[in-house]
């Protein structure tokens, strides 16, 4: 079992090595951060993913976050953008420009404006919104044209980026940007590089649900899944899906069983309440062996929690969720690009095994963008592992060496039976303790086979080198890899496969570091629980954050170098 290694230096860091007396011409290098703030309604969402889609188009790195309160109107709703010429994976709470929808984000926000940084805000946008006797709306676009007029970016490109974003709409934002860009001044100039794509964890699911032959999803809307239902929504018509709200989370995962029991490739999606909603419906799946693939958006909790804000203390209760005992798939991405492939290799374990599978995400990992340089798909074939001619005699649950009972639908000749109770091979109801012992039995069997598939998939990543080791899951990802390089002496393992646990490739490295720190978004290290059931080891160093926001690099280095 060979660990998934993708890095073997510091990670992701520059290095300029130079003799005394050397002519060298050292390369520009560029990295800024921007917050993009105001009350919800005002727009500052759409700017923030206008701003970081141009960039991109320009070639830069782009990640973008965004914070907001539970309020559709009112609050203080902001996105932070880091942008670089190198890859970033995560933001930071220091600014260097401040585009400010209203005058609170600037009182709020100008502590942390950093030594000769900008900001800019109503007193730039109001005259100009008078002037164009136009929404106040039309600011956002004032600020986009004041801002890259800064970067001296040709206006013409922010005026094809709007006529593609806007359509009909896009006259008066072009008049509102060129206003802006009038007013601003040239400061820097940037480079331009090859076009970069820029996508959400949401939009990675549903790039990998689709390529994964994805026909139906269903879901009740529940923050941070609620996205997800909405891209694929979008696109239901042009991929031949249906996508469906039913009236609550028991009729979705009941509707979706249902689904899958005619040969639909079916997924739900939820937060925690509604997942509670669907444990039952979780233990029938696992009975009567129909595959569902489950995604997972957490958010903090007890309860409502913080509805619209990230956390990953519900890793527990995926891995248990149910009645009674059965085999299920928990995996957790750590970045959009992860969102995809994860999506599709839980569509095919969930298939090939008839199991369900469950996509353990958060709000920072499906609202939250990523760059890359190019959008990558998992190789998996998106097969439905389902007899073309299944015979007259034909067994639901026909007891196989790996305990995978071929699958046939109904209409396809025989009687298909899908059986709450306990039952026999055929699918028949029995209270017999013999057939409850091979039913069982045949279940489980699957779970070796399962493991050694999984081990092909890379459940664990190594990043970077040294004798001491950071442990973590999910969305934690970015910020620990644009920590590292000033981790001098940390290595970090990230484990994607959650369940079935890949104790023997944990334990190794956990063995052979001097130091072990977990990081993670709960309260009381979930994952270290995880661990030593699995492994017998015990981590006693943690990381955790569980206010509701995501780590940052410079709140990791802070405690990291802190720890015993």
């Amino acid at each position: 079992m060979a660990i998934h290694k993708v890095c073997d230096t510091e990670c992701c860091t520059l290095f300029l090595f130079a003799k005394k007396g050397d002519n060298i011409e050292i390369s520009y290098i560029m990295e800024k951060t921007i917050l993009i703030g105001g009350e919800a309604g005002l727009g500052a969402a759409v700017t923030s993913h206008f701003i970081g889609k141009t960039f991109t188009n320009l070639g830069y790195y782009v990640f973008n976050y965004r914070d907001y309160p539970s309020l559709i109107r009112g609050g203080h709703n902001f996105n932070i953008l880091k942008i670089s010429d190198k890859p970033v994976y995560s933001h930071e709470y220091k600014y260097d420009f401040i585009l400010a929808l209203d005058q609170k984000t600037i009182d709020f926000h100008k502590k942390d404006l950093n030594k000769g940084g900008f900001a800019f805000g109503p007193k730039e946008t109001d005259p100009i919104v008078q002037k164009l006797q136009g929404p106040k709306i039309l600011a956002n676009n004032v600020l986009i044209g004041l801002l890259f007029k800064y970067f001296g970016v040709d206006l013409n490109i922010l005026f094809a980026a709007a006529e593609k974003t806007f359509g009909k709409n896009a006259d008066m934002v072009k008049k509102s940007m060129q206003e802006g860009y009038q007013l601003g001044s040239e400061k820097e100039k940037l480079k331009k590089f090859k076009s970069r794509c820029f996508i959400s964890g949401t939009e990675g699911m549903g790039i990998g649900a689709i390529a994964a032959g994805i026909d139906v999803y269903l879901a009740y809307p529940m923050t941070p899944a609620s996205p997800l239902l909405h891209f694929l929504a979008k696109r239901q018509l042009e991929n031949n899906i249906l996508v469906f709200q039913p009236e609550n989370e028991i009729a979705v995962i009941n509707a979706a069983l249902g689904a899958s029991f005619a040969g639909a490739k079916a997924m739900v999606g939820t937060s925690g309440g509604g997942f509670a909603l669907m444990a039952e419906g979780l233990s029938l799946a696992a009975m009567t062996e129909l595959p569902l693939v489950v995604y997972l958006g957490q958010r903090p909790a007890p309860a409502t929690g913080l509805a619209t804000h990230t956390g990953q203390g519900d890793l527990k209760f995926a891995l248990n969720a149910g009645h009674g005992e059965f085999l299920r798939v928990v995996l957790a991405p750590g970045d959009a690009q992860e969102a995809i492939s994860r999506t599709q290799e839980a569509f095919y374990l969930s298939s090939k095994y008839r199991i369900p599978v469950i996509i353990l995400g958060d709000k920072h990992l499906a609202e939250s963008n990523y760059t890359f340089n190019d959008i990558e798909k998992s190789s998996l074939a998106a097969n439905r592992f389902i007899l073309e001619n299944p015979p007259q005699n034909y067994k639901s649950y026909k007891i196989t060496e790996n305990g995978v009972s071929p699958r046939a639908v109904p209409g396809q000749g025989p009687i298909v039976l899908a059986n709450s109770y306990e039952h026999n091979d055929y699918g028949h109801t029995i209270e017999d303790p013999v057939w409850a012992v091979k039913m069982q039995d045949k279940r489980f069997k699957k779970l070796n086979y399962l493991k050694k598939e999984i081990d092909k998939l890379n459940p664990v990543s190594l990043y970077g080198k040294g004798s001491n080791l950071l442990i973590s899951h999910g969305s934690t990802k970015g910020a620990i890899l644009d920590a590292l390089p000033q981790l001098k002496g940390f290595r970090f393992l990230q484990i994607s496969y959650l369940k079935p646990f890949p104790a023997e490739m944990v334990a190794k490295e956990i063995k052979k570091s001097k130091k072990v720190i977990l990081v993670e978004n709960d309260a009381r290290g979930a994952l270290a629980d995880v661990i030593r059931e699995e492994t017998g080891i015990a981590i006693e160093n943690k990381v955790l954050r569980y206010d509701g926001r995501p780590f940052t690099p410079d709140f990791l280095i802070d405690k990291i170098k802190k720890s015993k």
